[in-house]
C-alpha cells in the first residue's frame, strides 16, 4: 500500500472549477463570445464583436508601450529583454540573442487566491 491508499479523502480540499462549461482546458475566443451570448444575452455578432474589440484595445494598449490593468485580475505590461549569448542545442554553437520586448502579466492577489482555493470564488462565476 502507497501512502496516499492509508489517508482519508475527506482530508482533501473538494477539487474547485471556475467554468464549469467549458470542455477544453483552454479558453478560446469563440468560447468566450458563447458565454458572453448565453451569460448575458447577447446575440452572437455582438458576442463576437465585442471579445474582438476586447483584444484589439488590450493589443493596441500594448503596441504603444503602456500597461494594461484589470481590476480583481491582473496586469499586462511590457518588459525589454537585453540581448545576450545564447546558443543552439543541437551544434552548440554560441548565436547572439537580440534585445526584445516581451509581454507580462502578473495576476492580482485576489486571482490569486481564488485559484489557490484561499477565497470563495465570486458569484458570477459560479
Amino acid at each position: 500500500m502507497g501512502k496516499d491508499d492509508t489517508m482519508d479523502h475527506e482530508d482533501r480540499p473538494p477539487a474547485r472549477v471556475i467554468l464549469p462549461s467549458l470542455e477544453t482546458p483552454t479558453l478560446t475566443k469563440a468560447e468566450l463570445a458563447e458565454l458572453l451570448f448565453e451569460r448575458l444575452g447577447l446575440n452572437k455578432r455582438e458576442s463576437k464583436d465585442m471579445v474582438e474589440a476586447f483584444f484589439d484595445i488590450i493589443h493596441a494598449e500594448l503596441v504603444a508601450g503602456r500597461e494594461v490593468k484589470l481590476s480583481g485580475f491582473g496586469h499586462f505590461g511590457i518588459r525589454r529583454k537585453a540581448p545576450r549569448p545564447g546558443r543552439n542545442p543541437r551544434t552548440g554553437e554560441s548565436i547572439p540573442i537580440k534585445a526584445r520586448h516581451v509581454v507580462t502579466f502578473h495576476a492580482s492577489h485576489k486571482l490569486k487566491a481564488i485559484v489557490q482555493g484561499d477565497a470563495p470564488v465570486p458569484e458570477e462565476f459560479e
